[in-house]
């Protein structure tokens, strides 16, 4: 059995619903924030993901970065080196759909450059009537850089796992490829307790 161990960041605009999907996905399904808190930092929390059809497992750190643009520069400082991306927008707002080419620019700069692998999440599926985002339109736009496309309602229960490694066929391949022949070193891995939040203010 191999552990391996990933930093997945989650981003998008502000009222997405970032955090609500991260707490259903870390609780599995159990804990849905029903009052909206603005997240005004960075919160961290670590689940252990078991990949399919093998004994192996990932210590799966997810980094739940403020969606506030005037928040975003001084938490940026805290993503650290991530092995995945998980970008949400919200489909019932075209503009935070639009935004998200702002937020993959932010994080190919952050990366260098390099390319990560990931998920774009169209959020709240719930609210079918009020759809401005089609999925033929957020699929298309996911392909075009390289990440996988999901609908999730985090208040439904539906779709949860978005942030799992499992949740996007690409995903499994690359992590035993970079964590198992070449472990991360101490300094990228953030050794803190299940659930944390770290605030700015």
């Amino acid at each position: 059995m191999v552990k391996l161990r990933a930093r997945c960041l989650l981003v998008g605009d502000a009222a997405v619903g970032k955090s609500a999907l991260s707490h259903m996905f870390h609780s599995d399904g159990t804990l849905f924030q029903k009052n909206y808190s603005l997240t005004t930092g960075v919160e961290l929390l670590m689940k252990c993901v078991n990949i399919p059809e093998t004994n192996d497992s990932v210590e799966l750190y997810i980094i739940d970065s403020a969606g506030k643009q005037t928040l975003v520069e001084a938490c940026e400082k805290m993503w650290g080196e991530l092995s995945l991306l998980c970008l949400v927008f919200d489909l019932t707002s075209e503009q935070s759909f639009a935004n998200c080419s702002h937020w993959i620019e932010r994080v190919h700069a952050h990366c260098q450059g390099l390319h990560l692998p990931g998920v774009l999440v169209g959020n709240k599926s719930e609210l079918s009537a009020r759809r401005e985002v089609q999925a033929s339109v957020a699929q298309e736009w996911a392909q075009s850089q390289g990440l996988e496309y999901h609908e999730t309602s985090a208040k439904e229960r539906e779709n949860c796992d978005a942030p799992s490694p499992q949740s996007s066929t690409g995903l499994p391949l690359s992590l035993p490829r970079t964590s198992r022949d070449h472990p991360e070193p101490e300094s990228r891995l953030d050794h803190r307790p299940y659930s944390h939040t770290q605030n700015i203010q």
